[in-house]
């Protein structure tokens, strides 16, 4: 059993499986472009409605299986609810205008708290109504869904249990923040899978078809640092200085809010 502090315990097997089933299809889904060459359907105009036809049964079946495996009650669901309305909110204030992103920050700590099913869920959630709210409607949707979630999931699975000494805190607020610098730099890495093969056809930073994750990785990675890390570093340097500055209160009060709403 969980203690006070940490109202949050290890997902049961069916949970555990819909959530690994969800996360794998999503890496695949992200990173195609690493395991086979594209053509026929798989393109940049096809490809998103397709992924995002199949996105929200995965997320579906991760809710509805942690509803009946005792995962979640009513009150942790308007929670889910309650969180993404606020990332939808929060986004316009940032949006990625310059690298700078304003809803990260509220993911990971949401993920942290409330674990990896809740992460991956809230990440397509609140990209997903976010980007109704902002019109950011198009092909480009289901990969920042995905690539979202993967934010979320990884936050839940840091490890620790939440800390009871300001010096335990400051360590957990280190760690959160060294972790969404990797996670922003790692979003922008695959935000880049969704369109880089189409954006460049002729050079040494173009997608080689076929060429396998060893040709066409350090390709992609060469890209990546021509075109968007400077994007990248910003949207890290904001996600990590918001939950700096956010990340004591907003903890507490979402630790409170899950030891009321019984969430496991």
């Amino acid at each position: 059993m969980a203690s006070p502090a940490s109202p949050r315990t290890a997902i049961r097997w069916r949970g555990a499986l819909a959530l690994g089933l969800a996360a794998a299809f999503g890496l695949v889904a992200t990173s195609w472009p690493l395991l086979a060459a594209p053509g026929g359907a798989l393109t940049e105009t096809t490809s998103g409605p397709w992924l995002f036809a199949l996105l929200l049964p995965l997320v579906t079946a991760v809710v509805l299986v942690q509803l009946a495996d005792g995962g979640m009650d009513a009150r942790a669901v308007a929670m889910l609810g309650v969180l993404s309305a606020v990332v939808a909110a929060v986004r316009p204030f940032g949006a990625g205008a310059a690298g700078v992103e304003t809803v990260f920050f509220l993911i990971i700590l949401a993920g942290r708290v409330f674990g990896p099913g809740f992460g991956f869920i809230l990440g397509n959630t609140g990209l997903f109504a976010s980007a109704l709210l902002t019109g950011g409607v198009g092909p480009w949707m289901p990969y920042q869904m995905f690539a979202a979630a993967f934010v979320g999931l990884g936050a839940g699975l840091l490890p620790g249990a939440a800390p009871s000494t300001r010096l335990g805190r400051a360590g957990e607020l280190a760690m959160l923040a060294a972790f969404a610098v990797v996670a922003s730099l790692a979003f922008g890495l695959l935000l880049n899978l969704s369109f880089w093969p189409f954006a460049i056809t002729e050079g040494n930073l173009a997608y080689v078809p076929g060429g396998g994750a060893g040709e066409n990785l350090p390709r992609l990675l060469a890209y990546t640092f021509a075109t968007s890390l400077g994007w990248d570093l910003g949207r890290a340097v904001t996600t990590a200085l918001l939950i700096v500055l956010t990340g004591p209160v907003l903890l507490r009060v979402l630790r409170r809010t899950a030891r009321r709403a019984q969430w496991v």
